[in-house]
């Protein structure tokens, strides 16, 4: 039945890779400290691309302070309705090279049919997944298509909302897809359908005014690291649980994951134990989750013999869907204030929250994905949560309330987004085009 989009995929992927592989060569990080000229010449790539397959309008939108998003649109026949097609270009920084088994993180390379590289899957792969799917219909799509890329996911889509309300009618869609999400297994195609929210804060420890010698005082005087590693041990209980009062918890389908699965997907060396109560998926996706995200200290290198007066560590709290953020964020800070060992002076600086997010997965739209999605895997879509947090989906959410939102991606448990070799399965970024693009029929289809 869709055979000629199968076949159109299949003449133009060597260009959707080749386009893939350019994008990974730009460093668009846009973390800061970072050059930001590079996220800027990754949305110039991106617009080029869309311009080449034949969308009009196509610019960069600008926010002052801003990294720039990129727009294209190609405008909807009489009667059809219009897909607003997300994704995001700029990445994560690379971490230490020597993690990396590839000389350069930024120069792919191709490995078992797999693109390795930094934004490879994500998201760059989520651009190619909306180039694919209209490279498939030789740039007339049977619905109005627009394309937004931005440029600042990966720090928390910080000015995202301010870009919906300012182009809030040129973003306009009765569909909007959001390729930056994955697929539970190689093979296995996913519609993501929550998302945890987030809050995190700063907390400092102090019990000194100045260090002293630790030989001197050390026995009688406590010192500020040995507070705050008591302090953040009273985060969770002894079998892993969070321990803050009153946040929200959920069950989740456990799928086909075990622990052995689990571990080698995360590389959980020998002997550690997982934590939590639940099945696998449930503490991934619907439970609560606190990590420590990074201690300020002295380092071994520069450590001496004197008690340590300061030490402080960002706190990271993964929220459950039907969670607040202002209420938990509240609860987290209330909890470390309240646990201040020996006495020591606990400041917590409250830092930045993110809604959770349960998607309607009904209507139309949904069921000319759930299609395209059988037709190019062969096999039925399930199902999955995220644990992690993509706050602009409650944002768009928000603002076009009337709209079908789909959260769907082409990364698998193999992908390794944000860590060191990081890679797209080329099957199925493939197979993601050929699903968008059916999708992009059927939508067009009356009901």
């Amino acid at each position: 039945m869709h055979d000629d989009l199968a076949a159109s995929i299949d003449t133009h992927f060597p260009a959707m890779r080749a386009a893939l592989e350019d994008l990974v060569r730009i460093p668009s990080v846009s973390a800061p400290g970072y050059d930001p000229t590079e996220v800027r010449r990754g949305a110039a790539a991106v617009a080029e691309l869309l311009r080449k397959v034949g969308m009009r309008d196509v610019r960069l939108l600008e926010l002052e302070g801003a990294h720039p998003a990129v727009f294209g649109e190609i405008p909807a026949p009489p009667g059809a309705p219009t897909v607003l097609l997300y994704a995001h270009q700029d990445v994560q920084p690379p971490g230490p090279s020597s993690e990396w088994d590839m000389d350069d993180p930024f120069s792919p390379v191709e490995r078992d049919g797999r693109l390795y590289g930094r934004g490879s899957s994500d998201n760059k792969a989520g651009v190619i997944v909306h180039l694919g799917a209209l490279l498939a219909h030789d740039g007339a799509p049977p619905v109005g298509v627009k394309v937004f890329v931005e440029g600042e996911e990966e720090i928390g889509s910080t000015n995202l909302e301010q870009f919906i309300v300012e182009y809030h009618e040129l973003l306009a869609a009765d569909v909007i897809v959001i390729a930056d999400s994955g697929n539970w297994r190689t093979g296995v195609p996913s519609f993501t359908t929550s998302l945890r929210g987030l809050v995190d804060c700063t907390v400092e420890v102090r019990t000194l005014d100045h260090a002293v010698h630790s030989g001197m005082y050390g026995g009688v005087v406590p010192d500020a690291i040995t507070c705050l590693a008591r302090l953040l041990a009273t985060l969770h209980d002894a079998e892993g649980n969070v321990a803050i009062e009153g946040l929200v918890g959920g069950d989740a389908d456990p799928l086909d994951m075990t622990d052995v699965s689990l571990r080698e997907e995360a590389g959980v060396v020998d002997g550690v134990e997982l934590i939590g109560r639940g099945s696998l998926t449930a503490r991934m996706w619907m439970k609560p989750a606190i990590s420590i995200l990074a201690v300020d200290a002295p380092p071994v290198s520069e450590a001496i013999n004197q008690l340590v007066p300061v030490a402080r560590a960002k706190v990271s709290l993964r929220l459950a869907p039907g969670d607040d953020p202002g209420r938990a964020m509240d609860a987290l800070v209330n909890h470390l204030e309240a646990h201040a060992p020996w006495g020591a002076q606990v400041t917590v600086a409250r830092g930045a929250s993110g809604d959770a997010f349960a998607l309607d997965t009904t209507g139309p739209a949904y069921d000319a994905f759930r299609t395209g999605f059988a037709a190019a895997w062969g096999v039925d879509t399930i199902d999955i949560g995220v644990g992690g947090s993509i706050p602009f989906v409650a944002a768009f959410s928000e603002q076009y309330p009337d709209a079908s939102i789909l959260l769907t991606g082409v990364a698998d448990h193999r992908s390794r987004p944000h860590g060191p070799n990081e890679s797209q399965d080329l099957n199925e970024l493939r197979r993601g085009a050929l699903a968008e693009a059916i999708a992009l029929r059927l939508i067009a289809e009356p009901a």
